[in-house]
């Protein structure tokens, strides 16, 4: 089995305009590496210059967010979904 990793719609050009992206398990540094191999670009979009998650992306392995997991480290096993959520700013 696979991941399902859900791209929003600000992203979904880095996909070729697919809404779901299947890539193998292990921890989210692995989904986005595999992620960022399958679709080029995408870790530069999710992680900062220093390999972390960028402070306005938010990422969730089914409900949960990851920033109150173990952040890059945390497992995503088979058959479950990982959320790529835009942080939403205004006035």
């Amino acid at each position: 089995m696979a991941v399902t990793v859900r791209i929003p719609t600000t992203l979904r050009p880095l996909s070729g305009g697919t809404t779901t992206v299947e890539v193998p398990s292990g921890t989210l540094a692995d989904v986005i590496g595999a992620l960022d191999a399958a679709h080029a670009g995408f870790r530069d979009r999710l992680l900062d210059d220093d390999g972390n998650l960028r402070r306005f992306v938010n990422l969730f392995v089914d409900d949960d967010d990851v920033r109150y997991l173990d952040g890059l480290d945390t497992k995503v096993p088979d058959g479950q979904t990982v959320s790529i959520i835009p942080a939403v700013a205004g006035g």
